[in-house]
């Protein structure tokens, strides 16, 4: 708080940094880690470069990286210090213009919990530099097709590389809405079938991933929404109508991720009926058997008495006239109440 605006400070959390190195062209590729941090690459003549920068630990190694990339310092504090809104923003450093795109890469973890990592990739004439906060590979698909000599990853510009990146983290949305519309299919059946307050945990856990999506998700939309709109010297107008592609994913995700959220409201309000209806039911039923036990309880109560002159106490076939008596309320009693439908069938006869 308070600091001055470009401040870098990692996170607790942060891991090591590491750094690979992908000069292409459309005749050559070479893919390597940075060994020496000390000597920055540039990009060669005539051909491109993808610095992949892992893990936000080594706030030196990040300054120095922003520096010979002449990155801005209000962009370089949107990579380090995470998480950033997603966004896309344009900045112009000693006379040069580079594109900072914040997006989310979201993944479920073994226990269905959403995990979301960022994902900033700054956009250069002729770089393009990405920041990950993990060791992970979510970039491994872009890379294998990079690998195809010719292939219009290295004949096309960094614009194109961009593209390709962020097209890799929207489709990632695609197989983690697809598992969790399994689960929901799955929670509709236990809901209708075997409603357990375990349920509700659940529904609560996809309704509370779910917002974070659509956290994830609309400013990506609006991001896109601006590139598109905005004239820029670094997307060329054949890469824009790859980015209106991104943007229709994006606009479809977003159409799921809202079904999906109403779908759990229905749920919840589907689990919340049966557990009602259940509760009726069972509160039903023991109506029911107190109606039945409320005449036997009074005859009880009235031949339990201390008095010294009932007459019926003198008969000898007093005691099992009583007991049929009672047998025979009962009886009368529940055949009324099946005949209404209380007890043994609803009241269509079913």
């Amino acid at each position: 708080m308070g600091a001055r605006p470009g401040t870098l400070t990692a996170s607790e959390e942060a891991v090591p940094t590491e750094v690979r190195v992908i000069q292409y062209d459309p005749e050559s590729l070479s893919d390597e880690p940075l060994d020496d941090h000390e000597q920055l690459p540039n990009p060669v003549e005539g051909g491109k470069l993808w610095l992949d920068v892992r893990g936000l630990a080594d706030v030196k190694l990040l300054k120095s990286i922003g520096a010979h990339f002449r990155i801005h310092p209000l962009a370089l504090e949107d990579v380090v210090n995470v998480p950033q809104r997603p966004k896309a923003e344009i900045y112009e450093q000693a006379k040069e213009f580079q594109y900072l795109f914040i997006f989310r890469i979201a993944t479920l973890d073994k226990e269905g919990e959403l995990v979301t990592e960022q994902l900033s990739i700054i956009l250069g004439k002729q770089f393009t530099v990405t920041f990950l906060e993990s060791h992970g590979d979510p970039l491994k698909p872009v890379r294998k097709r990079m690998r195809p000599a010719h292939a219009r990853l290295r004949r096309l510009g960094p614009d194109y590389l961009a593209y390709a990146l962020l097209d890799t983290v929207i489709d990632g949305y695609y197989p983690l809405l697809e598992r969790i519309a399994e689960q929901l299919e799955v929670l509709e059946d236990e809901i209708i079938d075997h409603p357990a307050s375990e349920l509700l945990r659940k529904l609560q856990r996809h309704k509370r991933n779910l917002l974070l999506l659509r956290r994830a998700v609309w400013p990506q939309r609006d991001a896109i929404a601006a590139v598109l709109r905005d004239p820029s010297p670094l997307i060329q107008d054949e890469t824009k109508v790859f980015l209106r592609d991104v943007y229709d994913h994006i606009v479809q995700i977003a159409d799921v991720i809202e079904s999906y959220r109403d779908l759990v409201s229905e749920l919840t309000n589907t689990y919340l009926s049966v557990t009602s209806n259940k509760m009726n039911e069972i509160m039903k039923l023991l109506t029911v058997m107190t109606s039945i036990f409320i005449p036997l309880t009074f005859l009880a109560g009235v031949y339990g008495m201390n008095f010294q002159y009932i007459p019926e106490l003198k008969v000898p076939w007093a005691y099992p006239a009583l007991l049929v008596a009672m047998v025979v309320i009962a009886l009368v009693m529940l055949v009324y109440f099946w005949r209404r439908g209380w007890i043994g069938r609803g009241p269509d006869g079913n």
